[in-house]
């Protein structure tokens, strides 16, 4: 890590067992991504209930890696619950944190892909029916080739220009740039 581990106890005493287990997780962490930039953990008391003498444990874990926004995991457990142990939900925020920075690693490594979005809304512009491929505006974004085998329900010879459409884009550029890897009809028009 670039920056060193920070933790932090709030509205409570600090704990060495409880920081040494962070610090164990923390080194943990460097596992499941190699670019961990730095690590906040804050230990606290969220709330204090006036009617009950056993007050709630929260622990909030922020990463920071290149490339992504900060990782957060949280959690929150009755000290009833415990019995005094906090390692359970210390390690149950870590393992949290430890499947988002797998997920990330994994997208950065392109294991994964990452759509963004489910899909966008789009015009048919251009239609070239005898060659099989058009292409669909798309809003914040350069006109998506498509062909006719990634329209949904043999739909192909149904578009026109105007039509309007759902479209997923593709993760790599196809031979006449963006391209969108499905259409689906949504049955609606605009004039050309």
């Amino acid at each position: 890590m670039e920056r060193p581990l920070q933790i932090a106890f709030k509205n409570m005493d600090s704990s060495k067992f409880v920081e040494a287990l962070i610090r164990e997780r923390v080194e943990r962490l460097q596992r499941f991504h190699p670019n961990i930039i730095g690590a906040r953990v804050v230990v606290e008391v969220p709330h204090r209930s006036p009617e009950g003498a056993k007050t709630p444990v929260g622990i909030r874990v922020e990463i920071d890696v290149p490339g992504h926004n900060t990782i957060v995991a949280k959690g929150e457990q009755d000290r009833r619950e415990m019995k005094g142990d906090q390692s359970a939900i210390i390690n149950r925020v870590f393992e949290t944190a430890e499947r988002q920075l797998e997920q990330t690693a994994a997208i950065r490594n392109r294991e994964v892909k990452n759509h963004g979005s489910a899909g966008d809304t789009g015009v048919v512009v251009r239609i070239f029916p005898e060659q099989n491929y058009g292409f669909v505006e798309v809003k914040d974004s350069p006109d998506l080739y498509f062909t006719r085998d990634v329209v949904a329900a043999d739909g192909f010879d149904a578009i026109k220009v105007g039509t309007v459409v759902h479209v997923t884009r593709a993760s790599a550029e196809g031979p006449m740039g963006p391209q969108a890897s499905s259409i689906k009809l949504l049955g609606a028009g605009r004039s050309p």
